[in-house]
């Protein structure tokens, strides 16, 4: 019986690691499809071989530009930028044990962008700056939401709470600053906040990389920490686990991320949101969704953006696209959870 049992256990384990393997190669692969296509399409089609052509250095006239400064840095920034959101989206929902705690609805997001707003309109600065001020000011976000939101005991609905009155303010704020800036710094302004891969240069990418790959090994290290603290602060307590200096080392790692992605694209609506749920329902239970979120996010991001432009007579930045999905999903999600009495 108690073999029986075992070799049960086992052969659950073995299809779940089979079915986690399988997503995560074919989420990768759908990112690689995607990645060629942003590369091949545009107002001149070139075909995959003129591609890779101009990509190792070969001189091909009008398509080594339009390959090599106009699409890559596009499809780099969509790469980067989305697997950031997926990630840091999903650590924030699975360290809360919430899905609306993530950095678009509790404002850390909002925060990075009045940043970005406030370099952009009243700065006149760009590139290094703008991150950098993005950063601090998704720290100070996180910082000032869980100062608000203690009480004698941590509330995860306290903090939601406290985090979208804090995004509401510093939705204000941006208004404020598109109001009294000047008018033609507003065009960039705004085509920022809608959240686009438009005009992303390659000398604005490396923020952006050394963050991704700095974080992502750091949230991995502690993705079984993480999946641990899912079960509750005295279950992860109990089995060992340092929870206070877990969560601030994934915060930090986090914030970094998405702040940079924000500060490179803009605000890209409801990557961060969607991505960690898809990557869970696709995983199923038993495996760290962290990496398939993260690749998750790269193919939202990637398919709004080609279906934007190609798909329509008018062409729409990712975050209209992304908006449009998500926007529904959230609509959903707060009934769902208030039917079961979570709100």
């Amino acid at each position: 019986m108690i073999k029986d049992t075992i070799r049960y256990i086992q052969t659950g384990r073995k299809q779940r690691a089979r079915r986690f393997r399988l997503v995560t190669i074919s989420l990768a692969a759908l990112a690689a499809v995607l990645c060629g296509t942003m590369l091949m399409l545009g107002n001149t089609i070139y075909p995959l071989g003129t591609v890779l052509r101009a990509l190792s250095g070969e001189q091909i006239p009008g398509a080594s530009f339009a390959v090599s400064t106009i699409r890559l840095p596009r499809m780099l920034a969509g790469l980067f930028a989305g697997f950031a959101f997926g990630l840091a989206g999903t650590v924030f929902q699975t360290m809360l044990r919430n899905p609306l705690a993530n950095p678009n609805v509790i404002g850390i997001t909002t925060g990075s962008s009045a940043a970005a707003v406030f370099c952009i309109v009243i700065l006149h600065t760009s590139g290094a700056v703008v991150s950098a001020v993005s950063v601090a000011a998704g720290l100070a976000t996180v910082v000032l939401i869980y100062l608000l939101s203690r009480g004698r005991t941590f509330s995860i609905g306290r903090l939601i709470l406290v985090g979208i009155g804090i995004q509401a303010m510093l939705d204000a704020l941006i208004s404020y600053l598109l109001l009294i800036g000047a008018e033609q710094d507003l065009p960039a302004a705004f085509r920022w906040l809608s959240g686009s891969l438009n005009g992303s240069k390659m000398d604005q990418l490396p923020p952006l990389l050394i963050a991704v790959l700095i974080g992502t090994p750091v949230v991995l290290v502690l993705s079984k920490q993480l999946s641990i603290l899912e079960l509750g602060e005295q279950a992860a307590s109990s089995l060992g686990v340092r929870t206070d200096f877990t969560r601030i080392v994934l915060i930090v790692a986090s914030v970094i991320m998405i702040s940079i992605a924000t500060a490179t694209t803009g605000p890209i609506a409801f990557v961060a949101f969607l991505s960690g749920p898809i990557a869970k329902r696709l995983v199923g239970a038993g495996f760290s969704a962290v990496i398939p979120a993260g690749l998750v996010g790269v193919n939202l991001v990637l398919a709004a953006d080609l279906i934007g432009q190609f798909a329509f007579t008018a062409r729409y930045p990712a975050g209209v696209i992304t908006g449009i999905i998500g926007a529904p999903y959230l609509i959903y999600l707060l009934i769902r959870m208030n039917r079961k009495g979570e709100l």
